[in-house]
């Protein structure tokens, strides 16, 4: 049920940008057992407790047969879910172990902060390689807010995030004393560059950052993508978030705003 939640969830002025085009966000495709379904049909399951297991995003060759047999209702691989159901014996099977482990499980578990700079602490300065090949020093960027967004290409939720961030993040802001820089992490530069062409074809025109290494990443958090931090015209973080989740953006581009009024 716990993994039923995340997926409802995920369901949800500087030359480092040049935002004009109008952005084509894609959609989710929900497979279960093979079958495209609803998101409404999975809750469905889910509350029955059929639901076996979850995967987001599948390899490429896996992709192309879907696109065989389900054709343009396929788009990218990283936005298809597979859905598994029980059987009607491996239900019993499952709910009985869910009461013993119901039983022995009295404790519930802290969350984790993956957070390793938080709010009010002093951003950790770091120069950045534009996938143009330029290069931007944080500490150079004084005077201004700041807005580091962590993904990578295989991350879904970082995806959808970046399709969102336009019209609700950069064209408020234009012209104004703000700097996006979205920081894909871990990978090589070939792999973001091939997912950064893609990304412009639909409209998402940045000059996106390079840490291949996870440097810069390692200096600010750790665990799950997205996570992005809002660096006040001082340097200080003033937020961060998550995930992709609702209303997140929202409450960015508030902070955004109160801090460029100061």
């Amino acid at each position: 049920m716990k993994k039923l939640l995340l997926f409802a969830l995920v369901i949800a002025s500087q030359s480092f940008y040049a935002q004009t085009s109008v952005v084509k966000k894609p959609e989710y495709v929900i497979l279960v057992n093979n079958e495209i379904s609803t998101m409404a049909q999975v809750e469905k399951y889910g509350a029955e407790g059929y639901v076996k297991s979850m995967n987001k995003g599948v390899s490429e060759k896996e992709r192309d047969e879907l696109a065989k047999k389900f054709g343009d209702k396929i788009g990218d691989r990283e936005f298809i879910f597979k859905i598994e159901l029980y059987t009607e014996q491996e239900k019993l099977e499952n709910d009985k172990k869910a009461k013993v482990q119901a039983i022995q499980f009295k404790k519930i578990a802290e969350p984790k902060n993956e957070f390793i700079l938080n709010v009010e602490d002093k951003a950790k300065d770091f120069t950045l390689k534009l996938i143009d090949g330029k290069e931007v020093k944080l500490s150079d960027l004084k005077g201004k807010v700041v807005l580091v967004n962590f993904w990578a290409t295989w991350c879904a939720p970082c995806l959808m995030e970046l399709y969102d961030i336009p019209a609700k993040i950069i064209t408020p802001n234009k012209d104004k004393d703000f700097v996006f820089l979205a920081i894909s992490i871990g990978e090589k530069e070939a792999v973001v560059q091939k997912k950064v062409e893609k990304l412009r074809k639909d409209g998402i025109d940045f000059n996106f950052g390079l840490d291949p290494n996870s440097k810069i990443w390692n200096e600010y958090a750790k665990g799950s993508i997205p996570k992005s931090f809002i660096i006040d015209k001082e340097g200080v973080i003033k937020f961060e978030s998550m995930g992709n989740t609702p209303n997140n953006l929202e409450n960015m581009a508030a902070e955004i705003e109160k801090l460029l009024a100061k």
